[in-house]
């Protein structure tokens, strides 16, 4: 039998290692160093001014960062008043650079875009995530490409039609983007350089305050000015009513072609039956804390309410961030409307609607 003092000096080699890589990682942070043993950090090298409401950062990430594909989205997670939130923002360049670039568009209200906005200088080091998202090309020789795009819904077309223009050759690609007006159409001068370099891009901008427009998306000047669509590789990313429209155009039409589809909102919640609000009980297993909730509106949006801060970041269903134990109980997916009561299972916070009392592993 090995002896209790036989397992004493790994045990403090063991603690003591714990310990000093815990305060280096603590103090990489405070001198806003890039090398980190945990984290993939990016130091801010340029902020772009796109439009009113849209900034790019472009990015100089750490060498944990593991290249993306044109069209993914990263995490990025930031410090505001002692609280880490995390958020998804869609890649702007191309695959390969030394360089990585955001595109991020000020929501009204929203605590991170904001933030990004109003405090993120040159010189300063956001945390991010590996990059994600199958809102990608397909691989081998490509077809005839449509983007189809509204508001910030161009940042991943941006990634996507500057990883073409790499090639030796920009392949057929249509690009109908909607704007309210000419100001807010973010990389407009990029992607008309392109354009002018390459006579297979051809980009349409729909603008709902141009004379004559019908004034957003309208199914009929599509079809008017892609008259092939059909024969598209479709990519659509915008406002979830335009979106909604185009997704109903092509179940309508039968197309063979599926849309690939990015979203930057949550899909329509599942329809819950009328008068479904009762009040529950809310066990928060690691803090001890028990709360009143409610059958209506999700577990985060709740425990935010009460004052208490789980991890989070797409508030979709996405990124999984905010997935935490489920002790027991049962909830509903606020999307799917799928119920599900397994005791001891991993859930999205962010999409998960209690339908009675739950213990959470909190």
């Amino acid at each position: 039998m090995i002896g209790s003092e036989s397992l004493a000096g790994p045990w403090r080699v063991a603690m003591r290692r714990m310990f000093f890589d815990r305060q280096l990682e603590l103090w990489l942070g405070e001198l806003g160093a890039l090398d980190s043993l945990t984290e993939i950090r990016a130091r801010v090298v340029d902020v772009i001014r796109e439009t009113p409401d849209v900034r790019t950062f472009v990015l100089r990430p750490s060498r944990r960062w593991q290249p993306h594909r044109a069209g993914q989205w990263t995490t990025v997670e930031v410090e505001i008043d002692g609280a880490r939130a995390r958020r998804c923002y869609s890649i702007s360049s191309a695959p390969g650079e030394p360089l990585v670039a955001i595109t991020v568009k000020r929501v009204p209200g929203g605590r991170v875009s904001g933030w990004l906005h109003d405090r993120v200088r040159i010189g300063d080091v956001l945390r991010l995530d590996v990059p994600r998202g199958d809102f990608v090309l397909p691989e081998g020789p490509l077809p005839p490409l449509l983007m189809l795009s509204g508001g910030s819904g161009i940042t991943p077309m941006m990634s996507m039609l500057r990883a073409l223009a790499a090639r030796e050759a920009m392949p057929d690609v249509v690009l109908v983007h909607h704007a309210r007006r000419r100001g807010d159409v973010i990389f407009e001068r990029a992607i008309d350089a392109l354009a002018a370099r390459h006579p297979t891009l051809r980009r349409v901008w729909c603008l709902d305050d141009e004379p004559g427009g019908p004034g957003g998306f309208d199914e009929a000047r599509l079809a008017a000015l892609v008259p092939d669509l059909e024969a598209r590789e479709p990519f659509l990313c915008g406002p979830s009513a335009m979106m909604a429209r185009v997704e109903a155009m092509w179940r309508r039409e039968a197309f063979a072609r599926p849309l690939h589809v990015e979203r930057f909102v949550a899909a329509p919640s599942a329809p819950v039956a009328e008068g479904d609000d009762a009040p529950i009980t809310l066990r928060l297993a690691r803090s001890s804390r028990t709360l009143t909730a409610r059958t209506a509106g999700t577990l985060l949006d709740q425990l935010e309410r009460a004052g208490e801060r789980p991890a989070s970041g797409c508030r979709m269903g996405l990124c999984r961030t905010c997935t935490c134990t489920k002790r027991s109980g049962t909830v509903r997916h606020a999307i799917t409307g799928a119920i599900s009561s397994a005791p001891d299972e991993p859930i999205q916070l962010c999409v998960s609607v209690p339908c009675g009392d739950v213990e959470l592993a909190l």
